[in-house]
Parts: C-alpha cells; structure tokens; sequence
C-alpha cells in the first residue's frame, strides 16, 4: 500500500515543521531522526500485531505534530511518540477486523495473476507449494495466518508459546516460510501459464 502524503493525512505544514524542529535544529539531521523515529513506531506496531504498522506510525507522529502545533508542552518528542503510539495501537484493535485482511491482500498482490482461462492455477500452486514445506512448516504457516483482528495477535501469542519461541522469533520463522511460499507460487504459476 502506498504510504499517504502529509496532505492526504491531515498534516499542516506548520505542524510538521515545529515537529522536525523540536527533534533537531539542523534541518537535515532533524529529517533523518524523523525517519528514525518512524522506523521504530512502524517496528513497535509490527511487533504487537497492527494490521498496518504504517499507517500506525503516520498516525502516531501526525498527532504528535498536531499537538506540538497547538502549543503543547512535550519535554521529549520521542518518548511522547511512543506514548501515542500505544493509544493509537489500543484504538486499531478495536476497529472492526476488515481491515485485517489487508496484509493478505498485499500478500496476493505480489503474486503474478494466473491466465484467466485456468482460473484454478493459483490454487492449485498453493497447495503443491504447501505440500513441499516440511510438516512442521506447513503447519505453523497454517495456524499463523488464521483468524482476524484481535483473535489473530491472541493465536500468535498462543502459537509462540506452543512452540518455545519469542514472538519475534516466531515472526521470522513465518516470514521466511512466507516468502517461500510466494516465490513457490510465483514460479508455479509462471509455469502452468507457459504450458
């Protein structure tokens, strides 16, 4: 998903300056912090299970700005940020989960689309793809990717305790499983099109 403009999220000028000032006089420096920091809040709502870790941290250091624009008193930008980014965090778990089917889609949207006249290609990639992961495998990149919203971070939660691992470490092992599958899938389709 492409990431919003300023513009498109509400984000004044003014507001956007007096934040960039407030983490550094140095213009360039204060624009890199800013990128730092925005990496870090994307990372804090990947970590915890945001559907769009993102939008989450624009989100985050939209409010940060608008409030430095009214004039409130922020010792530390920073440590403010992440205080936002918690509440921000709470209100998109209580969003209704349609929009936790996002990361799916973007997942499908890298996949290259199968000839329209073998409609059935893609499906059956994935399960020939599936078949070739490991048992263990195979099943952990199941029960990752099942339910939404809410009941989603709680199975992952369930599922890293399962098996002994922290829930980065659990992240990565999807990922990279993931990322098998996709690059399995993108070379099966290509295949079956080609004949």
């Amino acid at each position: 998903m492409p990431r919003k403009s300023a513009a498109e999220r509400g984000l004044s000028a003014a507001g956007l300056a007096r934040l960039l000032a407030r983490l550094d006089p140095e213009p360039e420096r204060a624009g890199a912090i800013y990128e730092a920091l925005r990496r870090t809040l994307v990372k804090f709502f990947d970590w915890r299970g945001s559907w769009s870790p993102e939008e989450g941290a624009d989100e985050t250091l939209d409010r940060l700005s608008r409030k430095l624009e009214a004039g409130e008193a922020v010792e530390d930008p920073r440590s403010y940020a992440h205080g936002i980014a918690r509440l921000v965090l709470l209100e998109q778990w209580r969003r209704p989960a349609n929009r936790a089917t996002q990361a799916d889609e973007q997942v499908l949207a890298r996949i290259p689309a199968p000839d329209p006249v073998d409609e059935g290609a893609l499906g059956g990639c994935l399960q020939r793809c599936l078949a070739e992961l490991s048992p263990e495998g195979r099943e952990l990149i199941l029960e990752y990717y099942t339910d939404e919203g809410r009941a989603k971070i709680d199975n992952r939660r369930r599922l890293a305790e399962v098996l002994g691992l922290s829930e980065t470490a659990l992240r990565s092992r999807a990922q990279r499983l993931r990322d098998r599958l996709e690059d399995c899938i993108a070379r099966c389709v290509r295949r079956d099109t080609k004949t």
